[in-house]
C-alpha cells in the first residue's frame, strides 16, 4: 500500500511541474491577444511559471523523501518480529 501511495505522489510531482507553466502561459497568450498588451505578459507568465514549478518540486521531493524514510522505518524488524 506504501508503494500506491509513493506512487500517487510521484504523479503529483508531475503535474506540480507540468500544469503551472502550461495554464500560465496560455492565460498570457490569452490575455495578450484578448487585451493586445504586449510581449512583457508572456515574460511575466514564464517567469511566474519558472518560480511555481519550482516550488511545487521542492515541496513534493520533501514530501517523497519523508515518505521514503518512513517507508525505511518500517521495513525494520521490531522487537516482537526479530528470529
Amino acid at each position: 500500500m506504501k508503494d500506491l501511495s509513493l506512487l500517487t505522489w510521484l504523479t503529483q510531482l508531475g503535474l506540480t511541474v507540468a500544469v503551472p507553466p502550461a495554464a500560465l502561459i496560455l492565460l498570457a497568450v490569452w490575455l495578450r491577444n484578448q487585451f493586445d498588451w504586449g510581449k512583457w505578459i508572456i515574460w511575466v507568465a514564464v517567469v511566474m511559471s519558472i518560480y511555481c514549478a519550482v516550488s511545487g518540486f521542492i515541496s513534493s521531493v520533501r514530501m517523497l523523501s519523508r515518505i521514503a524514510g518512513e517507508k525505511e522505518q518500517d521495513a525494520s524488524a521490531s522487537f516482537n518480529e526479530h528470529e
